[in-house]
């Protein structure tokens, strides 16, 4: 067997493991959230949360817990990293521990809300 200086047949099997694992870690950081009673929609920098209304819903998204503490008409009050909000649909985002939480939608079945990273934090 001749060895040649420069190639090597395990170049291309290591150049697709390691793609491997970064997609791996990729997926695993947009992943990185769960939830009870509530669903996710996670970016590198913004999760939006559907929460079930009726159950005790929360999610971890972003290195954080969301709950929905409760709904009246379009006012809803959410905890997200462990401070209370009172939000409306079309306010302005509120700030807290570092992110941006504003309230897409209010429904009989549903409450949407999107967390996103405060750039300026």
């Amino acid at each position: 067997m001749t060895n040649r200086p420069g190639t090597s047949p395990s170049t291309p099997i290591r150049r697709a493991v390691g793609l491997l694992a970064g997609l791996a870690l990729g997926v695993t950081l947009l992943a990185g959230c769960s939830s009870e009673g509530a669903s996710t929609d996670c970016g590198l920098d913004a999760c939006t949360v559907t929460f079930d209304r009726g159950v005790e819903a929360s999610a971890t998204i972003l290195g954080v817990e969301a709950k929905l503490v409760g709904a009246q008409g379009d006012q809803v009050t959410v905890e997200v990293a462990g401070e209370q909000l009172s939000l409306t649909v079309g306010q302005q985002a509120t700030e807290v521990g570092g992110f941006a939480v504003t309230l897409d939608s209010v429904t009989d079945q549903e409450v949407k809300i999107r967390v996103s990273r405060n750039p300026s934090s």
